[in-house]
């Protein structure tokens, strides 16, 4: 049960964010460059969630 918990705590906080952080921020720089507005929208809402993930996640898996 510990090393789920552990495994769990880990993935949200150190392992997806930045994952996904840098997925927004391709997107992002593709949808300004080739003035594709959903490329630009879609980078924004995955950077932001990138950095809430941890916030909104970890309080339901450390319980």
């Amino acid at each position: 049960m510990a090393d789920a918990v552990i495994f769990g705590s880990l993935l949200y906080s150190h392992i997806l964010p930045p994952i996904m952080a840098f997925i927004g921020i391709i997107l992002l720089c593709s949808g300004i460059m080739d003035n594709k507005r959903n490329y630009t929208l879609a980078g924004i809402v995955i950077f932001f969630a990138a950095g809430l993930l941890p916030f909104l996640i970890l309080p339901l898996v450390i319980g």
